[in-house]
């Protein structure tokens, strides 16, 4: 799916994906999870990128759930993102952290000047 860069399609996105996950049997505290992850990752894609739009794409598994959120903007190096300091932290910069965080497996992919697209599951605990 292919969404304007305005965050209010944000919302959409969190209660598009919860209703998925709510359907695959995820509890309330992994849907909530999952909700704040996509957020979190459709933020920095309505933030950072140069394009009108951003895709997200959704897999469905017997045992997980694949989100895909990509975007066409100004890119980063990943091996420059470092582990927040929470004793004085700093605003902005923690959203790859808190999707790390929430999330089972998590792929970020790159390039300066490319975009970037980071990749997130979350397993089914209860198969």
């Amino acid at each position: 799916m292919s969404l304007p860069c305005k965050s209010e399609y944000i919302g959409v996105v969190r209660l598009t994906v919860s209703a998925i996950a709510n359907r695959m049997g995820f509890n309330i505290e992994e849907i909530e999870d999952i909700k704040v992850a996509v957020s979190e990752g459709c933020a920095n894609a309505v933030k950072h990128a140069l394009d009108t739009y951003f895709d997200i794409a959704v897999e469905v598994f017997s045992n997980k759930i694949k989100i895909e959120i990509k975007d066409c903007g100004v890119g980063y190096d990943v091996t420059t993102i470092q582990v927040p300091d929470m004793d004085s932290p700093k605003e902005g910069g923690l959203g790859i952290f808190i999707i790390k965080t929430l999330m089972d497996e998590v792929q970020l992919e790159s390039k300066v000047g490319k975009g970037s697209k980071v990749t997130m599951v979350k397993f089914l605990e209860n198969i």
